[in-house]
């Protein structure tokens, strides 16, 4: 019999990554829950078939839909991604990731609850929920010797990561009172294919393609921990096999690099594919106001993720960026055509005086 995976937010980039992954097997089966989102992209789960794959457009702040779905499909295993992500504009909106994150991560716990509690012993044992967060709920940590473990307090700076940290503590919650089996993932910045070009590395490849102007934020010397999104999906699977329930895993892949140095590497390998008739791709890098409480630097602890999983990253950062920006250019149309009407490349996130 299949594994059915219940998966929300599935069209985004973490998600259909996640998916194409599960369906590399023919013993499963995804459910997929996802309102389809200025950020969402059906096309991008090309393994999908009628056999292997669900695709339900709503919202998960529709609880009655998401317990009739539950119940419906029995899954075994949800897996909780569909989130609003981007930081700059949970600075214009808020409103938005409050209702998405944090209301919608209630839904999927009270909804797997109810669903959970009137198994039988053997599924009831089996059952996983895995909420998929972000390393942005610790903080900001400036000292290059410390990093954050699963230990860490919790600090968010930003609306984005004060919503994704509300949903973890809403997880971990649900575990101590209710022993609904939960495990929290925490993942440092994801890249790779099929990526809405409001991302950084997405964002500066179309820059370059256009020859437009590159936007680096303050003096661009904020670190960040950069894992490939397939490292991560992967990574995710094994905690959801391995992982102790009422547990969280970081999930990185000690890639820390500044935001200038990753726009500045992105320019070089255009450099070397696509060489500009004047001048440099880093002609084009300009420095613009910094994003209202910029956090300097993210760096993870993965001892545990490694210690408890056997998973461990197997995708080098100089590897990865190239296939990426590889990826992208073979796909211009859908580079362009993905933002029509979605997005019109203006900056975001800055405070009206």
């Amino acid at each position: 019999m299949k594994k059915k995976y219940l998966i929300t937010g599935g069209c985004g980039f973490i998600g259909s990554s996640l998916i194409r992954l599960i369906l590399e097997s023919e013993n499963n089966f995804v459910i997929n829950i996802d309102k389809i989102s200025y950020a969402s992209n059906k096309d991008s789960i090309h393994n999908a078939n009628k056999n292997n794959y669900l695709l339900i457009e709503d919202d998960i702040n529709n609880p009655e839909l998401l317990e009739s779905t539950i119940l419906k499909y029995e899954p075994d295993f949800v897996i909780h991604l569909a989130a609003e992500s981007h930081v700059d504009r949970s600075i214009d909106d808020p409103e938005s990731f409050i209702n998405s994150n944090i209301l919608g991560t209630y839904n999927i716990l009270q909804s797997s609850l109810k669903f959970w509690k009137n198994l039988d012993k053997l599924k009831k044992d089996s059952f996983r929920l895995i909420y998929v967060s972000t390393d942005e709920v610790y903080g900001s940590e400036s000292n290059k010797s410390i990093f954050f473990s699963e230990e860490s307090s919790i600090k968010p700076n930003s609306p984005y990561a004060a919503s994704k940290a509300a949903g973890d503590i809403l997880a971990r919650s649900w575990y101590k009172t209710y022993k609904l089996p939960v495990i929290t993932t925490n993942s440092s910045n994801n890249y790779g294919i099929w990526q809405f070009p409001e991302k950084l590395i997405p964002l500066v490849v179309k820059k370059c393609i256009t020859e437009e102007k590159i936007p680096v934020y303050g003096d661009g010397k904020q670190v960040r921990d950069w894992i490939n999104v397939n490292d991560n999906t992967q990574a995710i699977l094994a905690v959801l096999s391995k992982g102790r329930v009422g547990e969280k895993y970081n999930i990185g892949a000690s890639n820390e690099l500044t935001n200038i140095s990753i726009v500045e590497e992105i320019c070089s390998i255009f450099d070397n594919l696509i060489p500009r008739k004047a001048g440099k791709y880093s002609d084009l890098i300009t420095f613009v106001d910094d994003r209202p409480a910029h956090d300097f630097r993210y760096a993870l602890n993965i001892d545990k993720i490694i210690n408890e999983t056997n998973w461990r990253p197997s995708i080098s950062f100089s590897d990865g960026i190239l296939e990426t920006i590889q990826w992208y250019l073979k796909n211009r149309e859908w580079l362009f055509d993905v933002t029509k009407d979605r997005y019109d490349g203006k900056r975001l996130g800055l405070i009206k005086k």
